[in-house]
């Protein structure tokens, strides 16, 4: 595929194009119906909801609110100047075609609505339509409106959903921003500019699309409003990544003498199967989201999902065309002129990685104690988290929003502005339960507003705000204690209680939902690199990235530290659903970088059979690039600190934490260190589960470049002494004649150079493509024998415990091979004997 999209470059970018810009009109001529469901099943605040449905029906649009404080000598709001003022306005606003009713406090029945020192006081304006269907230009009139009333002591705010709407910044901007740090970063990487483009061009194609494919969507699914702002961050960082490690091959096999289309094609097969991979496992991590059984994030898993599988598809068939159109003119100038006069470059990575992962050889103890050490102070604040929900007490204090809510809790009570509703069904007699309600700790207010279809509603403001603990306490009170003493049948809903709900469910089923992706990544590392041990890492390592991104979270956001900085607004509770959606992004994105780094470690393993010197060649050739797509990841996700959206901006920061310490200190430095430690035992399995796993080959090995003269060298290593140590010619050894080409065997014995029987030595065969084909120990008599898929050529690894690793590269026909080795403290020696 990647050499016809590569050959049909033309053709792939006009479908590319066309897909584009059909979903994008498409999207633009149906419009959003983006739809925040909470559906709580066999919750109280569920059945609240279903109860006022029911008996209000009419309640349908939404509601905002108009706050007026007056000060200084302006005197009471109910006073002649300051009424002359504010009930022209709404009575205005009550005019505006798209307002359903307006109702303020002049009026006998609404006084309540004035507060008790006479000067706050509130309307409440409800639209014919829910907020994210009313016009912004209606919304941005009434606030206008409104706060043309404002004069020297009098004060105008308002609040409400509709009026968040004209708050946000323009759409695009937190994307924007991303995208331009990311260039940066890429040019300084690459030092060409088409290079630069081609990742940030495939994420836009990919992102696009996915959004315009959601914008459809919506109309058949509940999708919710932040679905797809958390689908464009996922979208932007997975894309650009994808092709950077797409591209960064490329290069590679460019300046190792490959011409641009073999190297293309190469890279494709290579880090491209790695990109469907990763992929492939972040659609899963995403799709586990559906353990919680929460609808809210169905419409997450669909948005961010569609737009994780078109990024994957843009980078594996518009990148090749991409490239196509460029030719050498991806590697810069300089780059070219350097391998015009001086030939291709060597395979030997060198430079400050190569020196970095040198150092971790070096120093494994002390380099994991301090990174667990780092790890474990960040995730300390962890301790404290408090799932809720965030409100418009948590917005910037300039807007509008926040100042009517700040206005509110000032001249009603902190609790105003998260009212419960005991709803009691039935027609039953509330008397008793109001006063004792009434009488509970923590109530400031208890108002039962008349029946209606059988329906009673009664509001009671707490002393605390929505997002107090105790205003928890109070709910659980009323729900435990308070009804059944009552002795009617009565459930506590509203906001409030609906997101304590939400987060009280949410906490219950992570437990399940983190088993459930921590389990399905175990398994998918374990068939990947057919070991026990590196899946068991990579999970321990993903639940220390989440504990220390979180505890980030929690002071940033929870404690308060840096907002002010940021400009992100109050502190308060982790959004309820954020740990769900940031534990998905997190564990697909760990995989990602994990599949990168062990697949280079596991094709040095499999072809040396020396730990040390994998992990070592394994880092300094991958540690570069994973680094670079990290900070790229971290420009994008920081940048949605500017969405203008509180839950956009948690997940901005969380992820852009988690994937820099997940990054930066797990994989450059912990797992290399663990794995130094671990030595042979990290490619340890049961010779019982090798047979029953199926293989899976995530990224072959690449093949040695051909130089203009002709191929090079085979420069395999086959000491154990490092990456200096030269290496021997290959040696092949004549296959038997007999046989008839179909599966076949290599089967010998393994002595020491005394002649004495090896016992217990490791003997693997490994196809040119880097693929393990059988593994097999030797038995008393040093006997061992391997099966051969076919007559070809391969690698034989001979390890040994005190003894020196070789690996030898053999030629079977189409029979059995008789393949004696001599193992030695500094090498191997080969006995080549025909079969009996």
């Amino acid at each position: 595929m990647a050499r016809w999209c590569y050959r049909h470059r033309l053709v792939v970018l006009v479908l590319w194009v066309g897909a584009l810009f059909g979903l994008g009109a498409a999207g633009t001529s149906a419009g959003t119906d983006y739809s925040n469901v909470f559906s709580l099943p066999d919750t109280d605040s569920k059945q609240a909801y279903d109860l006022m449905t029911k008996a209000f029906p009419q309640s349908s649009g939404d509601t905002d609110t108009v706050v007026w404080r007056s000060s200084g000598d302006a005197g009471s709001v109910t006073d002649t100047a300051v009424r002359s003022r504010i009930e022209p306005a709404l009575k205005e606003i009550a005019g505006m075609r798209g307002v359903g009713e307006v109702v303020g406090p002049y009026d006998t029945k609404n006084a309540a609505r004035i507060s008790r020192d006479g000067r706050t006081a509130y309307a409440q304006i409800t639209f014919t339509d829910q907020a994210n269907e009313v016009p912004k230009d209606l919304v941005q009139k009434v606030v206008d409106t409104a706060q043309g009333a404002e004069r020297d002591g009098l004060q105008v705010e308002l609040g409400g959903q509709a009026i968040t709407r004209i708050q946000e910044p323009p759409t695009g901007v937190s994307e924007v921003v991303g995208i331009a740090a990311a260039a940066v970063v890429l040019f300084l990487a690459f030092g060409s500019l088409f290079a630069m483009l081609l990742p940030i061009v495939v994420a836009i194609t990919g992102v696009g699309s996915g959004m315009m494919a959601t914008m459809l969507l919506s109309h058949v699914a509940n999708v919710p409003e932040v679905a797809p702002l958390l689908g464009s961050l996922i979208g932007l960082g997975v894309g650009i990544d994808y092709a950077l490690f797409i591209v960064t091959r490329h290069r590679r096999g460019i300046q190792r003498g490959l011409e641009p289309e073999e190297s293309a094609v190469r890279a494709l097969n290579t880090s491209g199967r790695a990109v469907l991979f990763a992929g492939g496992t972040v659609c899963i991590a995403l799709a586990g989201m559906l353990v919680m059984n929460l609808r809210f994030l169905d419409g997450v898993v669909i948005a961010t999902s569609l737009t994780v599988v078109l990024s994957v598809l843009a980078a594996v068939t518009l990148l090749p065309a991409l490239l196509g159109l460029l030719g050498p003119r991806v590697l810069s100038r300089k780059q070219r002129r350097k391998l015009a006069s001086a030939g291709p470059a060597p395979a030997e990575a060198s430079g400050p990685a190569a020196r970095w992962s040198a150092y971790v050889q070096e120093r494994p103890r002390s380099i994991a104690a301090m990174a667990l050490v780092v790890m474990a102070v960040l995730a300390l604040p962890v301790l404290s988290l408090r799932l809720g929900a965030t409100d418009q007490g948590n917005n910037q204090e300039s807007t509008t929003t926040r100042q009517a809510y700040d206005l509110l809790a000032e001249g009603f009570g902190p609790g105003f502005n998260g009212p419960l509703q005991v709803v009691v069904p039935g027609g039953a007699d509330t008397t008793e339960l109001v006063r004792t309600i009434r009488a509970t700790d923590d109530v400031a207010q208890v108002a039962a507003a008349p029946p209606a279809g059988g329906i009673t509603v009664i509001q009671v403001v707490p002393k605390t705000s929505p997002q107090s603990v105790g205003t928890d306490r109070l709910i659980d009170r009323l729900r435990d204690d308070v009804i059944p003493e009552a002795g009617v049948e009565a459930h506590v809903g509203g906001v409030t209680a609906v997101f304590k709900d939400f987060a009280s469910v949410t906490g219950d089923r992570l437990p399940y939902f983190v088993g459930a992706i921590i389990g399905l990544g175990f398994l998918l590392l374990l068939i990947a690199f057919r070991s026990l041990v590196v899946p068991l890492t990579a999970a321990l390592m993903n639940l220390i990235a989440a504990a220390a991104s979180f505890g980030v979270l929690v002071a940033v956001f929870q404690w308060g530290w840096g907002t002010e900085f940021l400009g992100i607004g109050k502190e308060g509770p982790i959004t309820a659903f954020l740990p769900v959606i940031m534990l998905s992004l997190l564990f697909g994105l760990s995989m990602d970088y994990q599949v990168f780094l062990v697949s280079r470690m596991h094709e040095e393993w499999v072809h040396t059979g020396d730990n040390a010197r994998a992990v070592r060649v394994g880092l300094a050739e991958t540690s570069r690039v994973i680094n670079c797509a990290a900070l790229i990841m971290i420009c994008v996700f920081s940048a949605f600190v500017l969405s203008g959206d509180m839950e956009g901006a948690m997940a901005g920061i969380g992820l852009a934490a988690a994937v820099a310490l997940d990054a930066f200190i797990l994989r450059t430095a912990l797992v290399p260190a663990a794995m130094h430690l671990l030595g042979r035992s990290n490619w340890w399995l049961p010779g019982w589960l090798e047979g029953r796993l199926p293989h899976l080959a995530v990224e072959p090995a690449e093949p040695p470049a051909e130089s203009p003269t002709g191929p090079h060298k085979n420069t395999w290593p086959h000491k154990n002494t490092g990456p200096d140590q030269d290496t021997e010619p290959v040696k092949t050894a004549e296959p038997e004649k007999s046989g008839t080409g179909g599966a076949t065997v290599v089967h010998g014995f393994l002595r020491t150079a005394d002649g004495d029987p090896l016992a217990g030595a490791s003997v693997t065969l490994v196809s040119r493509g880097g693929r393990q084909l059988d593994r097999v120990t030797s038995i008393a008599d040093g006997s061992y024998i391997v099966s051969v898929p076919a007559p070809g050529a391969y690698t034989l690894a001979v390890t040994a415990r005190g003894l020196a690793s070789r690996a030898h590269h053999v030629t079977v026909g189409g029979g059995p091979l008789v393949y004696d080795v001599e193992l030695t403290d500094d090498g191997a020696g080969l006995v080549n004997r025909p079969s009996p």
